[in-house]
């Protein structure tokens, strides 16, 4: 069995290691592309604008948006002259004063908040070339992580911190070679796909250590993953989705024509799918070995029966997970439709919400057909081992 087991993955490791070759980009392109975003093809670069940090020293009242000199307005008309120190760059240690908006969806600002000015470059001096883009956020994260590194650890210890391994492997399989590879012009869905392959065949078995077991959740999760990948092409096309988003039409902008958008909401799919995907597919295989240690003798229909009933109930649970942190990321949008009193039928089938029903839905048929595909792998193969096994352990001499 551990052999037909090497020989079902050894394609998908071929397939895997092809993909990396094929579309991996060289770091002279991906440099290449990257000089092009910076500077801007019909569109304002990326690279336009150096960020500085700095912090806030005063926010006064609200004023003209033409000189904070000038009487203020109106509430909610004008804008707030916002006095910085700045803490790098040129002029780092020097003040400034700049106007940020005073709309009502437009941030405030207090005295010692940390900023990130864009500084369009010229006179550094000159407060004009300086305009507030956003707030420093590196402590809070840091913070944040290191607290959540030190639950894994605490509660898995030498596997919690396995899985930390696993996650910089995740992270750096995006970062190293999709986003590269997508910048470049790689088809999105051949590249989601062989990235989803190269984390399952390396974070699982970092994760869980080499087994049968571990082998038939890989196996179980690839077997879905290429059936969401099917479904989201297929239902793409016919429900004529573009791909087109503010932040998808200015990437356009920057990279060109050659940016297949709708791929890249494909290639969204499948690699948020895997999350959702190995946790299934790892649990269940977990539970079929479990149960079957519990009971050897249990017949095959009866260990997968046994082993179908956890997983109902843990794909209800992650079918919910699926949409609830869809419409989470979506809840502006959903609002904005509500207020504007369009109908159920219209805010389901609008560009931006469509995306997200395409992927909530192709994502959950997948994680629906990962439980039974995958506990019926289980309980073949652990029953296979487990006989295999104690067929080699059996004293000579013994009746079988």
């Amino acid at each position: 069995m551990r052999w037909v087991l090497a020989a079902l993955l050894a394609p998908c490791a071929l397939a895997v290691l092809i993909g990396l070759v094929v579309l991996a980009p060289s770091p002279g392109e991906y440099a290449a592309v990257g000089a092009r975003a910076a500077t801007g093809q019909g569109a304002p670069g990326l690279g336009s604008q150096t960020p500085v940090d700095a912090e806030v020293t005063r926010a006064a009242g609200e004023s003209d948006c033409t000189d904070p000199n000038l009487p203020s307005p109106g509430p909610g008309e004008g804008c707030v002259a916002v006095t910085l120190r700045l803490g790098e760059g040129p002029a780092a240690g020097s003040t400034i004063v700049t106007l940020a908006p005073a709309t009502p969806g437009s941030p405030r600002f207090a005295v010692g908040d940390p900023v990130v000015l864009g500084w369009a470059g010229g006179d550094p001096a000159d407060p004009l070339t300086y305009t507030i883009v956003d707030f420093q956020r590196g402590t809070p994260l840091l913070v944040l992580g290191a607290a959540f590194a030190l639950a894994v650890l605490l509660l898995g210890r030498w596997q919690g911190l396995a899985a930390l391994v696993a996650l910089g492997v995740t992270l750096g399989v995006l970062a190293l070679f999709v986003l590269p590879a997508l910048a470049t012009g790689s088809p999105p869905v051949a590249v989601a796909l062989t990235a989803s392959g190269l984390i399952v065949g390396v974070v699982l078995p970092l994760t869980h250590g080499v087994s049968a077991r571990t082998a038939t959740a890989a196996l179980g999760t690839l077997a879905s993953l290429g059936l969401i990948g099917v479904l989201a092409v297929l239902f793409a096309a016919a429900s004529r989705l573009t791909g087109l988003g503010e932040e998808a039409s200015e990437l356009a902008g920057v990279l060109g024509t050659g940016l297949d958008l709708r791929g890249l909401l494909l290639a969204g799919v499948v690699i948020g799918a895997l999350g959702v995907l190995d946790d299934v597919t790892v649990t269940q295989t977990s539970a079929v070995w479990e149960l079957h240690r519990a009971d050897p003798a249990t017949r095959l229909a009866d260990l997968y029966g046994a082993a179908m009933r956890v997983g109902r109930d843990h794909v209800a649970s992650a079918v919910n997970t699926l949409v609830l942190a869809y419409a989470g990321a979506a809840l502006p949008l959903l609002l904005l439709f509500a207020l504007a009193g369009r109908g159920l039928g219209d805010l389901l089938t609008a560009e931006d919400v469509a995306q997200e029903v395409v992927r909530t839905l192709v994502g959950s048929i997948g994680l629906v057909a990962s439980v039974p595909l995958t506990t019926f792998l289980a309980a073949v193969v652990v029953r296979a081992v487990s006989t295999t096994t104690s067929t080699r352990t059996e004293p000579r001499g013994e009746p079988a």
